[in-house]
């Protein structure tokens, strides 16, 4: 039986994947006492009698977590930004390649990707690699999010009309000043020439994203369209247990897109959208922020690192 060490328990996404291993017999959550998460000589123990340490801790924290494990074989797989873009850090995204699932299964550090950046890499980089969109394109990416993947301190603003600094607007556009972390994370893992223009916001709704990246097909040297596209991606993610991709006839006569229904699952579901008369594409991808953008994606990697069988990404409502 393996121990699992949750770092960051009472965090959303540590919530969220208690509560998708909690009910599990092939692995055995270890707890910390409440009055002693922020004692370091109490962390650091539990941190190496675990055969996995699940960081779900702000990013300086996380780094100290790592600084605390003496044992050889404590293995850390880090829900943090903290080493997503670290040499000697695997990243935790098993359909970015054919063998990245091999790379997790014998890694001993694993950093699971951010939520934003798992939909814009599941969507750019096949196409990349298949030379049907150009690694030099001026890339823009365009995302809103539920306000849970802000934390719990974007749930209590959105949701305590009592908060100091309550938002009762339907969508708040933040990261005005500085580069945002997971800019980094796409233009590594994308292989991009430049860094994309990155502009999230977060709607006034729990769950879910709709991440969105238009591109003009007539500046791309291959001249692909759309169908082209959509192809290379359902070939692909065709045997993905979590990704799949919209055909020409699900989304010829959709008015509109919704991102809450992949909600408490693990699913992504990405399209090729063509309006009529013009020459480019928005390519889209939905899926729940805490799930396949955080803690569904952290059980998937864990059954990967262990070799557990792989459950179907679903967990009850958060609340």
């Amino acid at each position: 039986m393996n121990n699992i060490f949750i770092d960051g328990l009472a965090g959303t996404t540590g919530l969220q994947i208690h509560s998708r291993l909690k009910d599990r017999r092939d692995v055995n959550i270890i707890e910390i006492e409440a009055k002693y998460r922020k004692n370091l000589s109490a962390r650091k123990d539990m941190i190496n009698s675990a055969d996995v340490v699940i960081l779900c801790l702000p990013d300086q924290a996380a780094r100290e977590s790592v600084s605390l494990i003496s044992s050889p074989n404590v293995r850390v797989l880090d829900a943090s930004s903290a080493h997503r873009v670290t040499d000697g850090w695997t990243y935790g995204l098993p359909e970015l390649s054919q063998n990245q699932s091999t790379l997790i299964e014998s890694a001993s550090r694993v950093s699971n990707p951010g939520c934003y950046p798992t939909g814009a890499i599941l969507l750019l980089k096949p196409l990349i690699e298949a030379k049907l969109l150009d690694a030099n394109y001026p890339y823009a990416v365009n995302a809103v999010s539920g306000y849970t993947g802000g934390g719990r301190e974007a749930i209590a603003r959105f949701e305590d009309p009592n908060h100091k600094s309550h938002i009762s607007s339907q969508v708040r556009r933040y990261a005005l000043h500085d580069e945002h972390k997971h800019i980094k994370e796409i233009h590594k893992y994308c292989n991009l020439v430049n860094k994309p223009v990155f502009t999230p916001m977060y709607g006034n709704y729990r769950q879910g994203i709709i991440l969105q990246i238009p591109i003009q097909l007539n500046r791309c040297s291959s001249r692909a369209n759309a169908e082209h596209l959509r192809q290379e991606l359902r070939e692909h993610y065709h045997d993905s247990q979590f990704i799949s991709v919209g055909s020409y006839s699900s989304i010829i006569d959709v008015d509109g897109l919704e991102p809450d229904i992949h909600n408490n699952s693990n699913k992504v579901t990405l399209h090729v959208l063509a309006p009529k008369n013009t020459d480019h594409v928005v390519l889209t991808a939905i899926y729940d922020n805490l799930g396949k953008g955080a803690s569904g994606a952290a059980v998937q990697n864990l059954e990967i690192m262990l070799g557990l069988d792989p459950s179907d990404g679903s967990v009850a409502p958060l609340t």
